[in-house]
């Protein structure tokens, strides 16, 4: 019978299967290579894209752009400055206190093993503000991360919603995702419909034939224009396309999506290894989260942290976890993984709480309960269909079931990281 070490040994890769690859990298005649650098070109050197990207994303800046077009969203931005310079939010201390009164001063919290509150999709920005007006009236948190699944043109041209939005980050000091609108379900693949073309879905959304292309295209845009540096990744392609665009030196950082399908460890240590390959010598990946699907369990995550922290992407490479999903469209109810949250938080370090639905026992009894296909509708079609006041609950529900979590955590000694600069405060 083999030996775990007679066969570990055969698994070594040999030193020329890495020239092979460099070899093909830097070979001049290599058009997937050729065709990424034409379009990276086109927007500079990458020390000239950054210094863009870092213009554009200063609050003075974006605050300016907003004046400048008289955007409605402007007042809002100040008044969220004035409520964080204030200390109207409730403190990370004050919230202990709340939950668990005097015992707060003298439970020990993991605070090394910290879990991100996330909330998806904070589609608009006046429902930002409709949080932090809840979150202030009711001592509640704000997350600490966003994910925001609009359309991103349409967001552009709505009175600075992307700049207000970009804007309000950097004063709660919370990280957000956006999501290009290159991808699969813009019409480019064929096989995507409605539920005639259901077998589609199975090669996944994607970014067919140049996408991958138009998606850096995409991405090198609103990096320069806003300073977005997040982006989701949804597809094989272009995960690998962000791999090499920050190897060039352009510092982009992306999430991989819930719909990449990752359900495995073996799924992970590729991604993984893909991240390690092309990281910079400073050890830095673009990959800075990692949205497990839904049906992973909390063994697979702990396998997967122990090789995460092998390959050094302990502190770099977040785990992304969904805690709650939207009523309709995506997963069988009722969901809520919070117990399961509990159970892993103290030992696996760097990993979010994702909420994208309310607490099923709520959701699941609203006029209109949260629908992940919502993600794809038109603002202007939302509106006259008078649905937006019923996304804007669903969207609340979110923020309330991410309090939930907070609380949970906070009742086992645990600890969460919610909108730094408003909640986190010295």
């Amino acid at each position: 019978m083999a030996t775990r070490d007679d066969l570990r040994a055969k698994l070594r890769i040999p030193e020329d299967r890495l020239a092979a690859i460099n070899a093909v990298l830097l070979n001049p005649d290599t058009r997937v290579v050729n065709d990424l650098l034409d379009v990276v070109s086109k927007y500079g050197m990458p020390e000239d894209i950054n210094a863009k990207a870092a213009d554009a994303r200063r609050l003075p800046n974006l605050m300016a752009r907003l004046a400048a077009q008289d955007s409605p969203y402007l007042a809002d931005v100040h008044w969220l400055i004035e409520q964080c310079d204030a200390g109207a939010f409730v403190s990370e201390p004050e919230y202990r206190r709340a939950v668990l009164g005097k015992r707060a001063d003298t439970t020990p919290f993991k605070d090394d093993f910290a879990v991100t509150l996330e909330i998806s999709a904070a589609q608009y920005f006046p429902w930002l503000i409709a949080e932090a007006k809840q979150a202030i009236a009711n001592r509640e948190l704000m997350p600490g991360r966003f994910i925001r699944v609009r359309k991103m043109k349409e967001s552009e041209a709505d009175c600075g919603d992307l700049l207000a939005f970009g804007a309000a980050m950097q004063v709660m000091g919370s990280s957000y995702v956006e999501t290009l609108d290159t991808k699969g379900t813009d019409g480019s693949n064929v096989h995507l419909g409605g539920p005639a073309t259901i077998t589609g879905y199975f090669g996944g959304v994607g970014q067919p034939n140049d996408h991958p292309l138009l998606w850096l295209d995409e991405f090198l845009y609103y990096y320069t224009n806003y300073g977005v540096r997040q982006v989701l990744n949804i597809n094989p392609g272009t995960v690998f396309v962000g791999y090499l665009l920050h190897r060039l030196g352009v510092d982009i950082e992306f999430k991989i999506s819930v719909f990449m399908g990752n359900d495995n460890s073996y799924a992970a240590f590729w991604t993984l290894l893909a991240a390690k390959l092309f990281s910079r010598d400073d050890g830095s990946s673009p990959l800075i989260g990692f949205n497990w699907s839904n049906s992973v369990n909390n063994e697979t995550i702990e396998i997967t942290a122990e090789f995460r922290h092998a390959l050094g992407f302990e502190d770099v490479v977040r785990f992304e976890n969904h805690i709650t999903e939207t009523w309709k469209s995506i997963v069988i109810q009722p969901y809520n993984r919070r117990s399961e949250l509990v159970a892993l938080a103290g030992h696996v370090p760097n990993i979010s709480a994702k909420h994208e639905g309310g607490d099923p026992e709520i959701d699941r009894t609203r006029p209109h309960p949260s629908d992940i296909l919502d993600y794809f509708r038109a603002k202007a079609e939302i509106e006259s269909s008078g649905d937006m006041p019923h996304l804007l609950r669903n969207y609340l529900d979110k923020h309330d079931a991410v309090n939930a979590t907070a609380r949970a955590l906070t009742e086992h000694g645990l600890s969460f990281i919610a909108a730094p600069n408003l909640h986190h405060r010295r």
